[in-house]
């Protein structure tokens, strides 16, 4: 079984994306106490931004967290949800708004 040129190239694409954004993926929650390296607004926006991706490899990985355990409290908390409602909100507010562009369709004897 061999693939076409089309093909070939759209799987190694694929491979390519997912070897990319598998990088960005959260390391692991080391044990800190209150040290300066502890996660705050910034470090929760960004693993809000890439937790589903996150997700996917901590199926694969128990030393891999979505969630900051260990962190600086309400601002961390406040950009992980930040991050979270950009990810999941985005797609549904483009749903809403190509429905509202497509053309209605007039109802016969109307």
């Amino acid at each position: 079984m061999t693939l076409r040129g089309s093909t070939a190239t759209a799987v190694v694409l694929a491979v390519a994306v997912l070897l990319l954004v598998g990088a960005c993926a959260a390391d692991a929650n080391p044990s800190v106490s209150s040290s300066p390296g502890v996660p705050g607004f910034w470090l929760g926006l960004w693993q809000g931004l890439i937790s589903p991706i996150t997700f996917l490899v901590s199926l694969f990985r128990d030393d891999v967290g979505i969630y900051a355990v260990r962190n600086s409290g309400a601002w961390y908390d406040f950009g992980f949800m930040l991050g979270v409602s950009i990810i999941f909100g985005g797609s549904a507010r483009s749903g809403a708004a190509a429905s509202r562009a497509a053309p209605r369709r007039r109802r016969p004897g109307s």
